[in-house]
């Protein structure tokens, strides 16, 4: 009986002693995923310096993997999309941004997550004349940004956006009008310039739009209408070259102060061909 309770002691004590080394080599594992982890990460840092961009993502994306409970995880993954995003990999950078505010939704640098999807977005407008999508994204991005984080610099960056975006959705509005017009398709050329004037009226194309209202209603028949439009233009634009254009509409014999100029220089010039 005594053998076998010192058999069950030495089996107790091998047993813990197992555990002890499993445990050990665990800890040490560990320890190697993040050393390799961090190694990939600066690995990654340093392509990105020198401008292999490519290499860079994937050694971030690889960091992430070896160990993705790691504080350093979120932040691999950002650089990726960062990377992406430097060399103009736009749809790659838009990827892994969705991602990234997916997989780590509670991250502290998710305002700059949405910031630089927000980037992407503008950067990928190549004609807002053919194709409004990246735009319009981008608009919804940067007006979601100054909701939630009005605070920061991205809001403030993204207000300044907002007002370049505003100007390319108004010079669509501006062209598809003009488009229309020269169509003769008087209406549609109307509802257009209209929609500037009043969902746009802080753009640079907002005393054209009101020209063009006065030039079509005027053309229509609709005096009072042309007018209204006029006095508008007139009382907020009044040093404007489409105030001139307006005013002369109403005023077949109005020159313009550019237009007495010029006439003034031509008779000028003439008179000096006379005397040489």
């Amino acid at each position: 009986m005594k053998i076998l309770n010192n058999l069950f002691i030495i089996s107790i004590i091998f047993l813990m002693v197992s555990c002890s080394k499993d445990d050990k080599v665990s800890i040490v594992k560990e320890k190697n995923i993040e050393a390799q982890m961090i190694e990939a990460f600066e690995e990654g840092y340093e392509e990105l310096e020198n401008g292999d961009v490519l290499f860079a993502a994937k050694k971030f994306n690889e960091a992430e993997l070896l160990y993705p409970q790691s504080e350093w995880a979120p932040k691999a993954a950002l650089m990726a999309a960062y990377a992406y995003y430097s060399q103009d990999y736009y749809y790659d950078a838009e990827y892994e941004l969705n991602r990234f505010l997916k997989v780590y939704p509670n991250e502290k640098n998710v305002p700059y997550a949405h910031y630089l999807l927000g980037m992407v977005y503008y950067e990928k407008i190549v004609d807002e004349k053919k194709d409004l999508r990246p735009l319009v994204m981008a608009e919804e991005k940067f007006k979601f940004i100054e909701k939630n984080y009005p605070n920061t610099d991205f809001a403030l960056d993204s207000s300044y956006k907002l007002d370049l975006i505003n100007d390319y959705l108004a010079s669509k509005e501006m062209y598809i009008g003009v488009h229309y017009m020269k169509k003769k398709k008087w209406i549609a050329a109307i509802n257009r310039f209209k929609n500037v004037v009043n969902n746009y009226d802080e753009t640079s194309f907002i005393d054209e739009a009101l020209h063009r209202l006065v030039e079509l209603h005027y053309k229509l028949g609709l005096i009072e209408e042309s007018q209204k439009y006029a006095s508008l233009l007139g009382y907020n634009y009044q040093s404007s070259q489409w105030y001139s254009k307006s005013y002369k509409i109403f005023n077949e014999n109005y020159k313009s102060k550019l237009e007495i100029k010029k006439e003034k220089e031509g008779i000028f010039q003439k008179f000096k061909k006379l005397l040489y």
